[in-house]
């Protein structure tokens, strides 16, 4: 049964940690999974979780921690010690995890960690992590895996991957290297158990196998392997040498935070976020989108401001003005929404730019009729003015479709230069049709009805 943390639950623990009730606590978190756990202790105090920690083993201390909020994590890893960071957690973390953890740390903090790991070969293994680009494949992969030469015979690769596997929590896949440890395929477990002990590597083993170079974006991975259902997936240098795996539980990390951070940007929000961060944090975030709409908003004011005089003569379209620039600002994020998504699972296939325009052309021209239809209706019952009937429906009519093509042009154009195309779904569009819909109404209607 899945756990639910519950405000009853959160009091009874915090009782017992307050009176030490070892037993109670036991009893509480025993059968509980390592994410349960860190979700409990983003809910504690930092003095409550530290008290929490210490009946936990040091494995299950160092996979919870895994599990807890970015911030949580920071705040509770800085009332440690260096020493305590080092053998409760970092001794007992995968690479990639042990430098994740260091990241997080202040610069002193994190030599003084570092400085006292036990296992040096591990110390190397973070430090190298750590010099590769936030964002890459070799900033994601962890450099334990187990990894046989193909000249090996089966009972040599045997031997040799139990001693490698004693230092991986989850083996995945076995890999097959040559002398200069070029990553040359993969070695099936069902061959390797099916095909006698004096057998070699080399005449066993898969040579189809998909790879990553080290500098490789972190979206690409996870379009990688997601494409090919892959749960881990080799990482190489310039030369072809296997330099460690990305397995699948970081790639989820990876297509939670491309997501949260899209939805950010097209929310109208410069950073991702949460509702526990301080008011100057939040504010930060949300400001800068908040004033490109004050701009949109007194172009828009502009426009009117450019036919005041026909609006006075003519005070009846200022009845349509919010209609046009609501169906406007909908058909453009609509299309760009459309067009993100095709660009974030690669599925708009090969056709170019022109072709795309000419569908959503296709598309307003369809959704274009249709509403101005219901709204030329509409008038003819609510309205005694033919004239204004016809400028609201023909605004809108025009309005929607040059809506639909700029919320498909601009994300096109800001992936072509390595913008994030998820800008064009928020505000930015919403902004802009909105004052292309406010004058194409009243140029509209100042050539046809005034």
């Amino acid at each position: 049964m899945q756990f639910e943390l519950t405000k009853e639950y959160l009091d009874e623990l915090r009782l017992a940690i307050k009176s030490n009730e070892e037993g109670t606590l036991l009893d509480l978190i025993t059968d509980l999974h390592s994410a349960d756990i860190g979700e409990i202790l983003d809910e504690l105090e930092i003095e409550e979780a530290k008290v929490l920690y210490k009946f936990l083993d040091a494995s299950r201390a160092s996979e919870v921690l895994t599990h807890m909020e970015e911030r949580t994590r920071e705040d509770f890893l800085e009332s440690l010690s260096a020493k305590e960071i080092a053998e409760r957690f970092i001794d007992n973390l995968d690479s990639d995890d042990a430098a994740d953890l260091l990241i997080e740390l202040p610069q002193p903090l994190k030599e003084a960690v570092n400085s006292l790991i036990e296992d040096k070969q591990q110390a190397q293994d973070i430090v190298d992590l750590l010099h590769f680009e936030e964002g890459t494949a070799g900033a994601l992969m962890a450099k334990e895996l187990i990894a046989v030469q193909a000249n090996w015979t089966v009972s040599t690769a045997v031997k040799e991957m139990r001693k490698q596997a004693e230092m991986i929590n989850h083996v995945y896949t076995v890999y097959v290297i040559d002398d200069s440890e070029v990553l040359i395929g993969r070695l099936p477990i069902k061959k390797l158990l099916l095909t006698p002990l004096k057998s070699k590597i080399g005449d066993i083993y898969d040579s189809h196998i998909e790879s990553v170079h080290v500098d490789t974006d972190q979206e690409e991975v996870a379009t990688i392997m997601e494409k090919y259902d892959l749960v881990a997936l080799p990482v190489v240098d310039e030369l072809g040498r296997l330099l460690g795996r990305i397995t699948i539980d970081d790639v989820v990390d990876v297509i939670k935070e491309e997501a949260e951070k899209d939805y950010a940007l097209a929310s109208g929000i410069s950073s991702t976020v949460e509702s526990t961060d301080s008011v100057v944090t939040l504010t930060r975030a949300r400001l800068p989108w908040l004033l490109i709409g004050l701009v949109g908003g007194i172009l828009g004011a502009r426009v009117i401001e450019m036919y005041e005089g026909d609006l006075q003569l003519y005070p009846e379209m200022a009845f349509f003005i919010p209609l046009i620039a609501a169906m406007g600002g909908n058909a453009g994020v609509q299309s760009s929404a459309i067009i993100v998504q095709g660009l974030a699972n690669n599925s708009l296939g090969f056709t170019g730019m022109f072709a795309k325009l000419s569908k959503e052309f296709l598309v307003g021209l369809l959704n274009g009729f249709v509403c101005s239809s219901l709204i030329l209706i509409y008038n003819i019952f609510f309205n005694d003015s033919w004239g204004l009937s016809l400028t609201v429906s023909a605004a809108l009519f025009t309005v929607i479709i040059v809506a639909t093509l700029f919320g498909t042009f601009v994300p096109l154009v800001l992936d072509k230069y390595d913008i994030d195309p998820a800008l064009a779904t928020g505000p930015f569009i919403t902004t802009v049709n909105d004052v292309l819909g406010l004058f194409i109404y009243f140029l509209i209607g100042h050539l046809f009805y005034i």
